[in-house]
């Protein structure tokens, strides 16, 4: 049996008297150096400090020992911790864990906020712009010291320089400290001396949480699939919670970005040959917090890629072997879009559809503009769509 024992800033003191009791019962004692150093001499086993990179010790964790096995973390283990990798690999009649209250719990007490009204963002292994949001709070947990200034500067690049901005450390511990600003203020003039053991709370403002989101809030040349076609496109392609999508012919990527956003753990590749567009998906996949992983032509550059769950082609579908190349890479059950703005691409579309069948259909959108003293009805380019669960 593998247990892991939470522990907080404050060591061996805030331990409730089980997860102490399992520590001083331990024959070998796993962890970081930070979480090793908080045992006292009551914990008499030896300590085994984590080597870098820390998964292939964990896959082997049970080779080396017949005896139980016991592992300190820090708070809450199966709150972005090793608890869930550990019962991942063994399962959960293999891993017990005894939680510490975690730092996101914490810094919730210390702001005054409800946690089932605030969004938790690890950054110990994802890139900073990814804790960029449109409006709502969140806590974030650090990687190190660094991370406050960098996500300040990025917020504040992208227009949410007035978001409230508290950096907490060493919650729980006897050291702990807060710094409240704004993400501005933080971005031009951050303390030298941050905690690697630190959380943010931010309040994102201002508060813009819009979906569909309007063309105006992507960076674009013109390139774009325009609100209304994207919203009958993403409710064509379906997204749900952990799938993949392949956005091929990206332009601004703006599907990819709100493919991103409709649920947890959704990604996104994004294929565009024209690099100041590439340039353009990277900015806005920045701007609403979002990975995206741009690469240039289709499909060219599919060769190694875990397949998508669904394939958007919003362009280039005239170009030789493309279609086939997509529905190629898709798996059983998986969903494939296109649309078609040309006669070209449009009679490609109907072709497909007598060969493998799913749904045809036909958009036209009109604006209403001023004519003289009263109101016409201009047309906007009419969009054929194709769609076909392989």
């Amino acid at each position: 049996m593998i247990i892991v024992v939470g522990i907080g800033a404050d060591g061996m003191a805030g331990l409730a008297d089980t997860s102490r009791a399992e520590l001083q019962r331990a024959t070998i004692i796993y962890g970081s150096k930070r979480q090793l150093d908080l045992l006292d001499d009551t914990v008499a086993a030896p300590r085994r400090q984590w080597p870098s990179p820390m998964l292939p010790a964990l896959q082997t964790l049970r080779d080396r020992h017949d005896e139980d096995i016991h592992v300190v973390a820090s708070g809450d283990p199966l709150l972005h911790g090793i608890g869930g990798t550990l019962i991942r690999l063994y399962g959960p009649d293999q891993v017990r864990v005894l939680p510490h209250v975690s730092s996101v719990t914490l810094a919730c007490a210390r702001m005054g906020w409800n946690a089932h009204d605030t969004e938790v963002i690890s950054l110990v292994t994802a890139p900073p712009h990814t804790a960029v949001r449109r409006g709502g709070q969140a806590i974030v947990l650090s990687k190190n010291g660094a991370i406050p200034k960098e996500l300040a500067a990025l917020l504040d690049a992208h227009g949410r320089g007035d978001s409230t901005f508290t950096v907490l450390e060493n919650l729980g511990g006897p050291t702990e400290h807060r710094r409240d600003a704004t993400a501005r203020q933080w971005a031009g003039d951050a303390p030298p001396d941050v905690d690697d053991l630190n959380v943010i709370a931010i309040r994102y403002l201002p508060d813009e949480r819009l979906s569909p989101l309007p063309d105006d809030a992507f960076v674009h040349d013109g390139q774009i699939t325009k609100l209304g076609i994207r919203a009958v496109t993403l409710a064509a392609l379906a997204p749900r919670p952990g799938e993949a999508l392949w956005d091929v012919g990206a332009g601004s990527g703006s599907i990819s970005v709100e493919w991103c956003l409709s649920g947890s753990g959704c990604s996104a590749v994004a294929f565009e040959r024209d690099e100041r567009r590439r340039h353009n998906i990277g900015f806005n996949a920045s701007a609403f917090g979002v990975s995206i992983d741009v690469h240039g032509d289709a499909p060219e550059a599919f060769g190694g890629l875990e397949p998508p769950s669904a394939i958007f082609i919003g362009g280039g579908l005239t170009q030789p072997g493309l279609l086939d190349a997509c529905l190629d890479a898709l798996p059983a059950r998986g969903r494939l879009v296109a649309n078609a703005v040309t006669a070209e691409s449009e009679a490609l579309l109907a072709q497909s559809y007598s060969r493998f069948g799913g749904q045809l259909r036909r958009f036209q959108h009109y604006h209403g503009e001023p004519l003289g003293g009263f109101t016409g009805w201009r047309p906007q380019m009419p969009v054929t769509q194709w769609s076909v669960t392989k």
